[in-house]
């Protein structure tokens, strides 16, 4: 695969951003007044990765704080990541969310219900701690 690789280090309102072929991280938190402007370059990367993936990929995704307009965002790359040919046996989601947020646990549900793919939603003590994973 010709994609570099591409890593965003995270803000007060920006994730922690991996793409590498064979995984694809988002942890943090989302809460930007336009979203476009972050999640285009990465929305375009996963679109192309999706094109010419033929690996085994991880995504691992968890938020402290996400606002509406990156909720789309997120699912319009979940969608893109879908087009994986077939995704259900070359792809994992792992969705992380800290100890009593149950909004965000309640987000993966609802992402993990639009999505065909291994999809798990985990409960964790530190978010940040789940990049190595």
């Amino acid at each position: 695969m010709s994609l570099n690789s591409l890593t965003l280090e995270p803000s007060k309102k920006t994730p922690w951003i991996i793409l590498e072929p064979g995984k694809v991280v988002i942890l943090g938190r989302s809460i930007l007044e336009n979203p476009a402007e972050f999640y285009r370059p990465i929305h375009e990367w996963v679109s192309k990765y999706a094109e010419e993936s033929s690996r085994m990929t991880t995504i691992q995704l968890g938020f402290e704080f996400i606002n509406t307009t990156s909720i789309k965002w997120v699912y319009a790359i979940l969608k893109e990541l879908a087009r994986i040919p077939d995704m259900p046996f070359r792809a994992t989601i792992s969705w992380y969310y800290e100890v009593g947020d149950e909004d965000m646990c309640d987000l993966g549900f609802i992402l993990r219900s639009l999505v065909n793919c291994p999809f798990t939603i985990v409960e964790v003590e530190d978010l940040y701690k789940q990049k190595l994973g």
